[in-house]
Parts: structure tokens; C-alpha cells; sequence
């Protein structure tokens, strides 16, 4: 059997499946135990596989009908085993993957339901057995490989193996940390959003107006304002501190007092609670940033930066002092991690341009001068960005690149594991596949095994 680099594929096919409506007269192309497999999600994967790569090579249906029976199989298997997941579990991969795609679309409800032709509740149930699939497939496929690691001999063995004309060629990379300030409003404007909101609670509270309405009209939080504040389900810990202990104390219909958090000033209102779960609605207020709070933030970073240089203030200690605990970095002492690969180390090719620009002539360990930007939700904000590392452009080497090797040691590993436990488990496994597919060799033997249970 013509082997796949089936694992690192597999998470990539099974987290881009969505729901959908099935034609009626879709054909199975394949069942695997008791799963089966549509037509339609082969020409999914294909279009969206054209979406990122222009010239497919000639066999790609083959491989995505490989990785789609080998994530069949995973399922089929994790159901023979028991295995489960919670409704808290798929509840909060829903809730994140709605929280995606209303950020990608600005968070325009309107426009969800237009291009999805539903409203976010009905996708919410759409979503659920998709997910599910998904947690249990991961699950199956995370106990296969769980115990697999490798030797400092087996990285070597790897290395040595490639030859030396085809051993890769890493460009320049950082590794890079950062100290990310948020301009603070001044005490008038801070006033300001604090009596506006506690005159809304009055006109909740004594002339009955309807919350709803008013967090449509004047809440600043833009995805649940139009949803007349609502949030949705959630569970402990998926609020800010200072939000969830308000939360959590109020009775059914309770709106609280006025409450200060890092996002501004809220007044919140229980709509239901289940258990450690609870649906809540809210206003926010946020005051107003002057242009003399913007220049503020820049000096304060500017002296941060000067102390910084002249070894009168450590990074580390400027992390936790200055930068937003809501930032990945901060708790890794400002040390950025690489969201593509999971390590500490960036390509300049990759960085962003603002970033790439600014440490282009720096010195290891110096810091930059404050580097204004916008955050992904539209807010200016300040950073630093010292440079922790930098590796010039070479070819991969044991000296230099041990940890990139090791991992990809650890994921040829893997792969291997998961292979062998594919051919073990399509001998005991009833398979149908349909004879349109004979023609392609990674599928041969998929051709080979039962076609009745034992």
C-alpha cells in the first residue's frame, strides 16, 4: 500500500468539513463500518482544495478519497470503542466556530444568515453532528499516536537519511517578544460611559423599558448589540473576571448594578442558567479615547523602552507590568509563538510588514521604538518588539535545527503508526467502495479487504 502522510492531512480534511444539506439523490461512494461516503463531500474537498491551490495534480481525488475513508474509518472505530464527547465539549466548538465566521464577516448577523441561507440557531444544529464527528475522530486519532516519541538516535537516523541535495533550505527566522499597551480613557470620559449606562439601568429598572432594545440602540458591543446584548450559552471562564462574578450571582431576570472591566462598563442580565452554564444579555459602554490618551500610551511605551535599553528595566518584568494579560504572549514572558507551526520561531517572510520594518536593522536584544497598530477588532494600540533571535538563511542542519528535525521525526512516526493501524483494521473492517476509484494505487487496498462483516 502506497503510504500518505495520512496524520498531518487528516486534522486539515476533518476541520474543514461543514454541514450541509445532501441532495436527495447523492451517491455513496463508500461505507466503512457504519459510516459512509457521500459524492458531494469528495467535490467539497476538491473545491475547496481548488480554492487554495490553483493546478491540482492529476490523482488529488484519489488522495482526498483516501483521507476521507482513512477519517471513515477513525470514526467508525471510535464509535465501536465508546468513545464519547460531551454536549459542553461540541457546545464550545460551536460557539467558537459561529465566534469565527461572525469575525470574519464583521460581525454582521445579517450577512451570516445570507450566505449560510440560515439563522445562526438553525446553524448551530446544522454544525452539532459535524463537530461531533470531528471530537470523536480526533479523540481516536489522538489515542493512536498518544505514546509515540522518538529517540535523539532516531532524529540522527532521520537526518541521515535524506540526501544531502534534497535536505531543505530554512529561510531567515526571529524569534520575537513583544509588549502590547492599550491606551487607557481619561477619568472624564471614564465618568462620562458610567453615567450614561447607570441612567439606561434606571430606564430599565423604574420606567420599564425594554433591556433588549436598549442594548440594540446603545450597547457598543457590536455582535451581541444586535442581538439585543445576547451572548448565548456559556460556561465558567469564558468571561472576564470581573464580568463573571457579577454574572454568576444574579436570579433569573436580575439585571446588576454598573460593573468596570477591561472592555468598559456593563450592566448584565440573566436570561437562564443551567447548571455551570448560563445565558446572559448585556450593555456595554465604552468611553471615549481622546487623542491626548492615544500620545499618552506612546510616551509611557517610549520610557518603557528608554528604562528597557539602559538595563534599568528587565523585558520580562515590563511584560507583566505594561502589556495586556489578554495577549497570548504574556504569559510567556512576551515570547511570541508561531500560530502555523506552534514553535517561537517566525520567518521574516511572514511577519507582518509594520513588525518586518522595524526590527529589519535591529540588533539581538534590542527593542523598537512604540509601534502603533490596529488590533483585529479596529482598536489602536501600541506595542515593543524586542528580538530575541535571529538565524540567517541556511541549509537545514543537526547543529542548528534539532527541533525542527525532531519534529518532523515525530511526525513521520506518527504517520508510520497511523498507516499500520489502518491496514490492521481494514482486515477486520466491512468495506464497500465504489469501482470508480479502481484506477487509483493509494486505494488498492481498500479493494482488498471484507466486504461482510465477520
Amino acid at each position: 500500500m502506497k503510504k500518505i502522510c495520512f496524520l498531518l492531512l487528516m486534522l486539515a480534511i476533518v476541520g474543514g468539513l461543514t454541514a450541509q444539506d445532501k441532495v436527495l439523490l447523492d451517491k455513496i461512494v463508500a461505507r466503512v463500518g457504519g459510516e459512509i461516503l457521500l459524492k458531494s463531500d469528495i467535490d467539497q474537498q476538491l473545491a475547496l482544495m481548488q480554492s487554495r491551490q490553483a493546478d491540482l495534480p492529476p490523482d488529488a481525488e484519489c488522495y482526498v478519497v483516501a483521507q476521507l475513508l482513512g477519517q471513515r474509518l477513525l470514526l467508525n472505530q471510535a464509535r465501536l470503542d465508546s468513545i464519547v464527547v460531551s454536549e459542553v465539549e461540541v457546545d464550545a466548538q460551536i460557539d467558537a466556530r459561529i465566534e469565527r465566521i461572525l469575525s470574519a464577516m464583521g460581525e454582521d448577523q445579517q450577512r451570516f444568515e445570507e450566505y449560510y441561507g440560515m439563522s445562526i440557531p438553525q446553524a448551530r444544529q446544522i454544525f452539532r453532528e459535524d463537530l461531533t464527528n470531528q471530537l470523536l475522530t480526533e479523540r481516536m486519532q489522538g489515542g493512536i499516536v498518544a505514546d509515540v516519541s522518538v529517540t535523539p538516535a532516531e532524529v540522527i537516523a532521520f537526518f541521515n537519511s535524506v540526501p544531502a541535495d534534497s535536505l531543505p533550505y530554512f529561510s531567515a527566522e526571529v524569534e520575537i517578544a513583544e509588549i502590547v499597551y492599550e491606551p487607557r480613557a481619561n477619568a472624564i470620559e471614564k465618568e462620562k460611559a458610567r453615567t450614561q449606562l447607570e441612567d439606561i439601568r434606571r430606564r430599565i429598572m423604574e420606567g420599564g423599558e425594554d433591556f433588549g432594545e436598549l442594548a440594540q440602540k446603545y450597547s457598543d458591543d457590536p455582535g451581541s448589540g444586535q442581538l439585543g446584548g445576547d451572548l448565548g450559552w456559556r460556561k465558567r471562564g469564558d468571561f472576564v473576571p470581573e464580568f463573571e462574578a457579577a454574572a454568576y450571582i444574579l436570579d433569573q431576570g436580575e439585571v446588576s448594578p454598573v460593573i468596570e472591566s477591561p472592555f468598559g462598563y456593563h450592566i448584565v442580565q440573566m436570561l437562564q442558567r443551567r447548571g455551570n452554564r448560563i445565558n446572559v444579555r448585556h450593555i456595554l459602554i465604552t468611553p471615549e479615547l481622546t487623542p491626548d490618551d492615544y500620545l499618552l500610551a506612546e510616551q509611557l511605551l517610549d520610557s518603557v523602552q528608554q528604562l528597557i535599553v539602559i538595563d534599568t528595566l528587565q523585558f520580562g518584568t515590563a511584560v507583566r507590568r505594561y502589556s495586556s494579560e489578554n495577549i497570548r504572549s504574556y504569559n510567556n514572558g512576551g515570547l511570541m509563538t508561531n500560530p502555523n507551526t506552534g514553535t517561537t520561531f517566525f520567518e521574516t517572510s511572514d511577519l507582518e510588514p509594520e513588525v518586518y520594518f522595524a526590527i529589519d536593522t535591529l540588533q539581538v536584544g534590542n527593542v523598537t521604538a512604540p509601534i502603533r497598530f490596529r488590533d483585529r477588532d479596529g482598536k489602536v494600540k501600541y506595542k515593543l518588539i524586542q528580538l530575541r533571535s535571529y538565524n540567517e538563511p541556511h541549509e537545514a542542519s543537526m547543529a542548528r535545527d534539532y527541533s525542527k528535525i525532531k519534529l518532523a521525526t515525530t511526525e513521520r512516526k506518527k504517520n508510520a503508526q497511523i498507516d499500520e493501524w489502518i491496514d490492521e483494521k481494514l482486515e477486520r473492517t466491512y468495506i464497500q467502495l465504489d469501482d470508480d476509484y479502481r484506477g487509483c494505487p493509494i486505494l488498492e487496498n481498500w479493494y482488498k479487504r471484507p466486504t461482510s462483516t465477520p
